[in-house]
Parts: structure tokens; C-alpha cells; sequence
């Protein structure tokens, strides 16, 4: 994710990009966020084995090919793929896929621990153009849809649910808001939905969001991957590493300090998506939402709150969004925790864990066990 705000010098990059933005070619029609399940793609396919993962010790990964997605210009030769990765073979019945946020992969090897804990066998999957799944050329975190995200993650469900009975949907940040759409357009599928610190709205005021929206609608329709010039202080993820001042370890070549480029195509996409959330979902099953009690703006990496808020998202508006998702949906704000909930102090991340275990007894495997009670 990257920093805020997303779009500081929107209103200039609209006099920048005046002769751009004069064409007469009409906005594209946003793609349907909730589109019919098709699967995957025919031509598609897994790669025969698992492999060891280089990034996680006791880690293994499996590769999703897409020929059907094949690289955009810029990138040269080749189609996007996407990646598995699991912690152990399967031994429960019931599994959590994890989606990462922007500038993201999965390494948090404690909150598959966790999970583990709960009775969850965990996977996690690196999305196009992101960590694993990231190859060569490509334009990183690049999308011209939330929707592209659908096929890789329907491979991963499908292949979870040959080995186990049912299936919790787990996402942070853009991943949070690429789980709730795909979970609202997936009726049936899962049996809960976590989300932590979604993107399910952009920050700052009414009129910035509107000018960084209108601006990168029009962009998009001329220069879609176009890098937008901006300044970026890194502090949320050097806040994060220990090579700065930070408690964790995660290769920085894919959790970058200094984020990955926006491009007008992608906010465009994030755009179309929230505006859908703010339509309303229609989710189908119990969703936990956790946020901190507070956002931030520090400018300086001393800053203590680097160590005790958010400083990417506006939260008050994050969790504003709750009740538009669907028919259950449990918000929990926690004091003290940062963007990424699940890397905050270990106060902090344990009281995030011990209310994934209370709403997993309440509406997880207690809400299954109700149902097969009812049978």
C-alpha cells in the first residue's frame, strides 16, 4: 500500500496532463466487480510440483501459469503467473488462504502460526506482479481490474478445496479489498472472511478524493502506465525492518521502502473498486474487520507514532465502510496497532490474534458446527 495521500498533486497533474486529458475517447466502462465465476482459465495451469520456498524456512511453493495474461508492451515476452505458498501438507479440514497488501508478499511466518494454532492449515498467495510472482520487466503491482486478480485466486480456492472442506478468506490492505469483492462476487464459497486494514477507501478530504479520482480516471484512459512523479518518505516500511527500526525481517527487493510506482491504469482499477464498496456488498458469510484506533502522519523516523498507528490509511474511514460489506460484519478497533495489524508490538498483534480465535469459536467452525446441528 502505498503511502498517503495517494494522489498529493492530483490537481496539478491535471494542468500537467492537459493536452493528454483533451481527447474526446470516452472513460471506459468500469469492469463489473462482482462478475460471474467462470474459473480458470482453460489454458492455464499449475506447475507439476511443489518447490522449496527461498524466502521461508519449512515453506513450499507452487506456480500458477496464465498464457491467456500475457505481458503487457512494456514488459516484454512472457504471461503473468501467479504464486502458492503453504506452510505444511495439508492435515486439517479447514484452510486459510492469505492475500498480501501493496509493495507486499507473504512472509509473516507468525500469523501462519497463528492460524495453525486456530486448526487452520495456511497458504498464502503472491499475486501477479507482486513477491514471488513477480518476474523480469513487469511493471510492479500493476492492474487494470480488480477482477485480475479473480482467475489466480479461483486456481487457489479450487486447489485448497481438494484437500479440505472449507475455507476462510484472509486479506490486509489491497488484499482486503481485492478479498471482499471477490468474496461478494463468490456467494457460497468460503465460510468467513478477516480482514486486516483493508483499502477499502482512499484518504484525505472530500475534494482531494475527488479531484486523485477524476484525475486518474482520465489518465487511465491515455496513459494507463504512465509513472506518476511523487515523493515518498519510506517511513512505513523502515519502520517496519530491523535494518532500520523495525522488529522484522522480509526481503526488501520485495517489500520495497520506497513502494512500487502508481500508474494511472491501477488507481483507476482501486478507484472502480471502492467506489463498489461504497455501492454496498452483498457478502455471504461472517466478516471480521480489524483496524487501529488511530491514523498518523509522521514525518520523521522517530516518530513514536510509527510504532502505535496507521500511517497509510485513514482508519476512521476504513471502518466507516464496515457495514456496507454485507449482513455480519464485526469491526474491532485496536489501540496501539499499525498499519499491517498483524505486525504491531506483540501486545498488540496477540490481542489481533486472540479476536480472529473469538470470532473464529463464535462464527467460523462454531457457525459450522450450528449448521450441521440444524441438518
Amino acid at each position: 500500500m502505498p503511502t498517503s495521500p495517494l494522489v498529493p498533486r492530483a490537481a496539478a497533474l491535471i494542468g500537467k496532463w492537459r493536452s493528454v486529458l483533451r481527447g474526446d475517447e470516452a472513460e471506459p466502462g468500469a469492469p463489473a466487480e462482482a462478475d460471474a465465476d467462470p474459473g480458470p482459465d482453460e489454458s492455464s495451469w499449475w506447475a507439476k510440483d511443489w518447490v522449496k520456498d527461498p524466502y521461508l524456512d519449512g515453506y513450499e511453493d507452487l506456480t500458477f501459469h496464465m498464457p491467456s495474461r500475457p505481458h503487457l508492451r512494456e514488459e516484454g515476452e512472457g504471461h503473468l503467473v501467479a504464486t502458492l505458498v503453504r506452510r505444511a501438507l495439508a492435515s486439517q479440514s479447514r484452510a486459510v488462504l492469505y492475500l498480501h497488501g501493496w509493495n507486499d508478499y507473504f512472509f509473516q511466518d507468525h500469523l501462519a502460526q497463528a492460524w495453525a494454532d486456530l486448526g487452520y492449515d495456511f497458504y498464502a498467495l503472491d499475486l501477479h506482479r507482486f513477491g514471488r510472482s513477480l518476474r523480469g520487466d513487469e511493471l510492479p503491482g500493476y492492474a487494470d481490474s480488480v477482477t485480475d486478480y479473480y482467475e489466480e485466486i479461483d486456481a487457489a480456492y479450487a486447489r485448497l478445496r481438494e484437500t479440505h472442506q472449507s475455507v476462510v478468506l484472509n486479506g490486509h490492505s489491497d488484499g482486503g479489498l481485492i478479498a471482499a469483492l471477490w468474496t461478494a462476487a463468490r456467494p457460497g464459497k468460503l465460510v468467513g472472511l478477516v480482514l486486516n486494514a483493508p483499502w477499502l477507501d482512499l484518504s484525505g478530504s472530500l475534494l482531494a478524493r475527488t479531484v486523485a479520482s477524476a484525475a486518474t480516471k482520465a489518465l487511465a484512459t491515455k496513459a494507463a502506465t504512465w509513472e506518476i512523479p511523487r515523493h515518498e518518505s519510506g517511513l512505513y516500511v523502515r519502520s517496519l525492518h530491523r535494518a532500520f527500526v523495525g522488529e522484522w525481517s522480509f526481503d526488501l527487493a520485495l517489500k520495497r521502502p520506497n513502494s512500487s510506482p502508481l500508474r494511472p491504469g491501477w488507481l483507476a482499477a482501486v478507484t472502480r473498486a471502492q467506489e463498489t464498496i461504497r455501492q454496498g456488498l452483498d457478502i455471504d458469510v461472517p466478516v471480521l474487520l480489524v483496524v487501529s484506533a488511530r491514523s498518523s502522519a509522521p514525518k520523521q523516523l522517530d516518530d513514536e507514532d510509527l510504532r502505535r498507528t496507521d500511517i497509510v490509511l485513514d482508519v476512521d474511514r476504513v471502518a466507516a465502510c464496515g457495514p456496507r460489506l454485507g449482513w455480519h460484519v464485526t469491526t474491532v478497533r485496536l489501540d496501539g496497532a499499525l498499519h499491517d495489524v498483524c505486525l504491531s508490538a506483540a501486545p498488540v498483534r496477540q490481542r489481533y490474534f486472540d479476536e480472529i480465535r473469538r470470532w473464529d469459536l463464535a462464527y467460523g467452525r462454531g457457525r459450522q458446527a450450528q449448521e450441521r446441528a440444524l441438518r
